[in-house]
This record gives structure tokens, C-alpha cells and sequence, in this order.
């Protein structure tokens, strides 16, 4: 397997070297709310909504203090924005209440947080503050299992645990972005660029393709 990781780390840094987070944000803060956003929809689309929102409401006491109805009318073109502005207004209410109005560093007090799971937990400890975790989002999950250091049945834990022991810790946070890139770029859900790609000798979905 050794062979294996050091081609697909060798590949993703040769076509995403600069992979990185596409959420646009200025803060710890910010990029919390983004990545809550991001639930089923795309980056660009939370990209859309964010600055006026971030212009609005500046700082977890803003958010907090908001009408959930403000919130809502802010992210209504986001899907399921009704529970996300719920979640928002709850998750800064903590901030504040709790955390010194700051975005806490650990991923168990990240997860008390309201609409704050695994994923958004990891994002936030390895952009911000830098530390190794492996973000399993839709992308990376499917690279994961086409690429076979996962398994079809593979709950979305159980593919972060064996991408974790797949490669090396100090390369978990860039190969994430470069993972994300990947699947949001070249091997698409649909219609993945199969033909020109250099990991399609150690492809599930490639080697399927061909014995049809």
C-alpha cells in the first residue's frame, strides 16, 4: 500500500499544487459559518451569501443576537437554510456563552456546537489551526472508495479512519484539499475524466468500466 499512497500523493501534487479551501473567509469565525452553510451545496453557491452576511452580522454576539428570521433571509437561496439559520444563531449563542466568543480548537468542543459534525469539525482544526485531520465531504469520500483505501459499505468515520492510516499525518491537511480538488475538478460523480488519468491502474470505477 505504501506504493500506492506515495503515486497518489505524487499525482494530487502534481496537478493541485496550490489546493486549498474555496470557501472565501477572513476568520476563524467566518469560516465556521461557511463550512455550516456548506451542507449539501456548493462552495460557490455559500460564497454567494457569505458577504453580505459577514457585513450584517461581524462577530458571534451579532449572529447571536439576530432574529432567526434575518438570518434566514440572508441564506434563503442555500438549501435547508431554515435549520441553518436556526443552527447558526444557536452555535454563536455558545460561542459566546462558552467559548469567550471564540471558535474552540478541539475537536469535542467543536462537536457541541449545533449543525457542527465530524466533517465541519475537521475542516476548522486543520485550516485554522493547523492541526493534521482528514475532512470527509462528498468528494473526498467517493476518491476514497473509487480509489479502494475505502470500501463501498464504509461509513463516512470509517473512511477517515482508514485515510488516516492510509497516509502519513503530516500530509492529512493538504492532501484533504488536494483530495476535494480531485473529485470536484477531474473524477467527477458523473462522467469522471477516466482516459487521461495517471491513477486509473488503481481505480475501482476505472477497472469496473472496463469489464463491462
Amino acid at each position: 500500500m505504501d506504493e500506492v499512497a506515495q503515486l497518489i500523493r505524487k499525482t494530487f501534487a502534481e496537478m493541485f499544487p496550490d489546493a486549498h479551501c474555496e470557501l472565501n473567509h477572513q476568520n476563524p469565525f467566518e469560516l465556521l459559518v461557511a463550512v455550516m452553510l456548506s451542507a449539501q451545496t456548493t462552495d460557490k453557491s455559500v460564497n454567494k451569501v457569505t458577504p453580505k452576511l459577514f457585513t450584517k452580522f461581524k462577530t458571534p454576539k451579532d449572529l447571536a443576537s439576530a432574529e432567526v428570521i434575518e438570518i434566514q433571509e440572508l441564506i434563503k437561496s442555500l438549501g435547508l437554510y431554515k435549520t441553518k439559520a436556526q443552527n447558526l444563531k444557536k452555535m454563536a449563542t455558545i460561542l459566546v456563552e462558552e467559548f469567550n466568543h471564540q471558535v474552540p480548537s478541539e475537536m469535542n468542543s467543536l462537536l457541541k456546537l449545533p449543525g457542527v459534525g465530524r466533517k465541519t469539525a475537521n475542516v476548522i482544526l486543520s485550516v485554522v489551526f493547523n492541526i493534521p485531520a482528514f475532512a470527509v465531504d462528498t468528494h473526498v469520500e467517493r476518491v476514497s472508495k473509487r480509489l479502494k483505501i475505502a470500501l463501498e459499505t464504509d461509513n463516512v468515520l470509517n473512511v477517515e479512519k482508514k485515510l488516516q492510516r492510509f497516509f502519513p499525518k503530516e500530509a492529512w491537511n493538504k492532501l484533504h484539499h488536494q483530495m476535494i480538488f480531485f473529485g470536484r475538478y477531474h473524477c467527477l460523480a458523473r462522467n469522471p475524466r477516466c482516459e487521461t488519468c495517471k491513477l486509473k491502474e488503481v481505480c475501482k470505477y476505472y477497472q469496473e468500466l472496463k469489464n463491462l
